[in-house]
Formats: structure tokens, sequence, C-alpha cells
């Protein structure tokens, strides 16, 4: 093959900046090869451990317990119970005891039938304390998108959906072109009190 340029092929020198930018990264090495086969690998088996975990969660009922509990927490009547699924394996494997919380949450539901999120959270610290915890982790996966340390879910997390009538997650421009010079639609402010007793601020690594 001819080459030139510091011993480029004409097809690259020849070309715009970024199609030599393109070029270079579409050659993929023996070694690219190999260790991004291992890294399949090795995700595959990460993956198949995970996915047996939900398949088991969702056998034993626990994922329809966390679904209910979820829906009261949040006051809707619909989840996504895929993004559940994912949700209560992040928190379970990050927090094992937190199973046997989630367990206590649905029997709590289940048995005061409460009519709002802020009645069964105040019903669940009541009964227990350290059932607070596992709320903010329940509220923060569907809120967030996030369990484990991982995200679980991005522009379906419900903190979007809050603000889908003024604000777009983002990376995402749904809008029109300038979409963002129009003054955003009046939100009310809120006029609830917390439903749970304060807890320590903790300011997170970005």
């Amino acid at each position: 093959m001819q080459q030139d340029r510091n011993g480029l092929p004409p097809a690259e020198w020849c070309a715009t900046p970024n199609a030599m930018r393109l070029n270079r990264l579409m050659r993929m090495s023996r070694r690219d090869a190999l260790m991004g086969g291992l890294g399949l690998s090795v995700a595959g088996l990460f993956s198949s451990a995970q996915a047996q975990t939900a398949q088991t969660a969702a056998q034993s009922g626990e994922v329809g317990r966390f679904i209910a509990v979820s829906e009261r927490l949040t006051d809707r009547t619909t989840l996504d119970s895929r993004i559940g699924t994912a949700l209560y394996v992040g928190i379970v494997h990050a927090n094992p005891d937190r199973q046997a919380k989630i367990q206590a949450l649905a029997t709590l539901l289940e048995n005061s039938k409460p009519t709002s999120a802020a009645d069964f959270a105040r019903a669940a610290e009541h009964e227990d304390p350290s059932l607070k915890e596992v709320i903010h982790d329940i509220l923060a996966g569907w809120y967030r998108g996030v369990a484990d340390g991982k995200v679980v879910v991005y522009r379906s997390a419900l903190m979007f959906d809050i603000t889908k009538d003024a604000v777009y997650p983002k990376t995402y421009a749904t809008g029109g072109p300038f979409y963002w010079v129009s003054k955003p639609p009046e939100v009310a402010r809120p006029t609830g009190k917390p439903a749970l007793t304060p807890s320590p601020f903790v300011i997170e690594p970005t």
C-alpha cells in the first residue's frame, strides 16, 4: 500500500481532520479485541448473577411488595416494574438488611392501609425509627434513578417527571431552537411539612 506523510496511507492523510480522527478510532488492534472480549465476558457473568437475583426476587413476590411500598411512598398508582426490579436488586445488594426492612414496610402498608405517602412514612418511623433509612433509599432510587452507587435509570427518574413541563433532563434538548429563553411556567410554592424527622445532611462527592 502506498504511504506518505509519516507512514500514513493516502486515504488518511488526504482526508479531513475529522475523518482522520474517525479512521484512527475505527482501527482496532488485536490486543484491543482480546481485551474487549474479556471485558464482555466478565460483564456477562455479572449481568447473569444480577439477573438471577432479580428472577428469584420476582418469583418470591419480593419485587411486588417493593413496588407496592414504592407506589405508596411516591403517591403514584403505577410504577415501572422493570425499573423497580433493578432498584430493588441494587438496594438489597448494597445493604442486605434492607430486604427485611422492605418486608416490614410491606407488612405495615398492608395492615395500616395509609391514604398518603406522608401518613405511611410517619407510621413507619413511629413503628421502627430504622425504617426511615430504607425509605430514603427507596425514594432516592426512584427520584434519582440510583441504587448501590450505580445509575439504574436516567431520563425516567421521577425527579425529571416532576418538572417535565419546564425543565428537560441534562443532555436532552427536546424543545425547539432556543427553547431555554422562554420563561418557564410558574410553580406553586410547596405548603406541606416533612413526614420524617430530620436526617444528617450529607454532601456527596461529584
